[in-house]
């Protein structure tokens, strides 16, 4: 009899799989690299044949969530040259029920299953009640949401915040720019703000070009080049959060995600991305009051995959196959 639901964080170098029931808690959790395979079905294939037979007979859906947009019956990856059709691969695994959501819309669902452990704050500031909620941050590219209570349930908004031009503040960020421009054409927020950004960015202020892994280490060995890196890459940062925020209206508070924020979180206090977070005239004093938190969790994304999935868990029906 199905009960179970196969869950799935898919990031442009990772994934994160996870089977889950009615309480939308995620088990079995198993993380696979994307280069070893070619597309979705053949990861997804893979998982199922490392879990016990008589598990995978249980499984009835699966709540797919990719990094690009997942609205259209093609969902692409916009990091990785993966690509599926949503009813192809229901039908190709006989799930009864499916969905796919943009990782970030997933994040955002996660946000109210987090707890203090799972958070490092930035700042002051506290939630208001009943108000949006932005989630955003820097990994393989640069995701947003927004989650919105609505009676008794939450909602989230997705968008495509990675994809806004970017802009500069400072005659730093104006250098920074003009080479992008030069290289890249017209700027977006995630040619900056993402893993190879900051290696980008630190390659534009030292002429290094290391990995951003490298970048992040050096700076916790108080490399002083990383760590201006760092700071230049946390304060473009800060003021594209606090834009975020103020179009969001996001007085339920600002939750950073992803791999890069949760490696540099070490790096925010003296850092000016709460300073530029806040400068955003006339509405310093909103922003001031706006709460920030990291998140820290290994695995927020299968969070949110798990609240979803335990509501289809909820809709199973004995023996009924997609055919």
């Amino acid at each position: 009899m199905p009960h179970l639901i196969l869950i799935a964080d898919i990031g442009g170098t990772s994934s994160r799989l996870a089977l889950v029931g009615k309480d939308g808690v995620p088990a079995d959790i198993q993380i696979h690299r994307n280069d070893s395979f070619a597309g979705f079905e053949a990861m997804i294939e893979a998982d199922l044949a490392q879990r016990e037979p008589a598990v995978v007979r249980t499984v009835g859906g699966a709540v797919l969530a990719v990094a690009g947009p997942a609205d259209g019956e093609l969902v692409k990856l916009t990091n990785r040259d993966w690509a599926f059709s949503k009813r192809a691969i229901r039908r190709h695994f006989g799930w009864q029920k499916f969905a796919a959501v943009n990782d970030f819309e997933a994040l955002a669902y996660g946000v109210p299953a987090l707890g203090p452990s799972d958070l490092v704050p930035v700042g002051q500031g506290v939630a208001e009640a009943d108000k949006p909620i932005l989630v955003c941050g820097p990994g393989t590219g640069f995701g947003s949401a927004g989650l919105l209570r609505i009676g008794r349930q939450f909602h989230a908004l997705t968008g495509e915040g990675g994809r806004v031009r970017l802009g500069a503040a400072n005659a730093e960020e104006v250098h920074i720019l003009a080479h992008m421009l030069r290289e890249l054409g017209p700027v977006a927020v995630e040619h900056a703000l993402s893993g190879s950004g900051l290696a980008r960015i630190h390659a534009i202020l030292t002429g290094q070009t290391i990995a951003p892994e490298a970048v992040i280490a050096a700076a916790g060995r108080g490399e002083g080049d990383a760590l201006a890196t760092c700071h230049t890459f946390l304060r473009l940062f800060g003021r594209i959060a606090g834009d975020l925020a103020l179009i969001l209206g996001a007085r339920g508070g600002v939750y950073l995600a992803g791999g890069v924020s949760a490696g540099l979180a070490p790096f925010f206090e003296g850092s000016p991305f709460r300073e530029a977070f806040e400068e955003h005239p006339p509405f310093e004093a909103r922003l001031a009051a706006t709460p920030v938190n990291i998140i820290t969790h290994p695995t927020p994304g299968l969070i949110g995959c798990g609240q979803l999935g335990g509501r289809l868990a909820k809709t199973l029906k004995p023996n009924l196959r997609v055919v």
